[in-house]
């Protein structure tokens, strides 16, 4: 990662996010104490920015500045809300297409669904702000700069997001090996969104129990379950075959 996409030093990240600045991450020392660390941490707490705390060599990692054992990771985009988002397509005459990751971590999967989905015309892309890939410059460069061009939304509280896409009137479909019904089977001609899950432990219990359905694709080898990225493609264009057709 090039030293322009971070910050350093603890006041100059305070100063960075009462500025505005778009932080995608913070990594604190674990040993790092005094007031202006807490004044810091309040202040991350505060506007929801994630948070790991690391040993120190793996600060000296990053840079051989003197980072006083914080450094920001900038994003490379903007995030956007949600529930800005929903409102301004149903005003615009569109059916709201939306895709929900739930802890997709590998940043070429989630380069490879942007793409996907800004090729495909999908609306938006919801992830949650703690646990999740985000959009970093590595995740831009996989996604061929799609993720620069289609609104992605991190939000604090998943299950809140998925429960207000249901509350809009958008149909919820979550991709689950347990789904009673094969994916072409189900309906997606009006607004929808697409929860999909990393491929070890799929979509959370949770967010499961509020969808409206549950879909499977059918598979026939002996591998335990497709790639995400190849099933939300799978899904996506299901969708646009329905529209086409209807």
């Amino acid at each position: 990662m090039k030293e322009k996409e971070m910050i350093f030093g603890i006041r100059a990240v305070i100063e960075a996010i009462e500025a505005g600045k778009e932080i995608d991450k913070v990594i604190i020392r674990r040993e790092l104490q005094g007031d202006l660390s807490k004044e810091l941490l309040a202040l991350l707490k505060s506007h929801e920015i994630a948070v790991q705390r690391v040993p120190n060599e793996r600060l000296d990692r990053f840079t051989r500045k003197n980072h006083q054992g914080v450094i920001a990771f900038l994003s490379a985009i903007t995030y956007e809300k949600i529930e800005d988002i929903v409102p301004f397509l149903y005003e615009n005459g569109k059916d709201p297409f939306i895709l929900v990751l739930d802890g997709i971590t590998d940043v070429r999967n989630f380069g490879a669904i942007a793409r996907t989905c800004e090729v495909a015309g999908v609306n938006a892309i919801v992830i949650p702000a703690k646990g999740s890939v985000t959009v970093n410059a590595d995740a831009v460069k996989t996604s061929a700069g799609a993720l620069l061009k289609i609104p992605v939304c991190k939000e604090p509280n998943l299950t809140s997001a998925i429960q207000f896409l249901r509350n809009s009137g958008i149909k919820v479909i979550a991709a689950s090996e347990r789904g009673a019904d094969v994916y072409t089977d189900v309906d997606y001609t009006g607004p929808i969104a697409f929860v999909m899950g990393a491929e070890d432990v799929g979509v959370a219990s949770e967010n499961l129990r509020i969808a409206d359905n549950l879909v499977k694709i059918p598979q026939f080898g002996t591998i335990g379950s497709l790639n995400v990225s190849v099933a939300a493609g799978v899904l996506i264009y299901e969708v646009i075959r329905q529209k086409g057709l209807k």
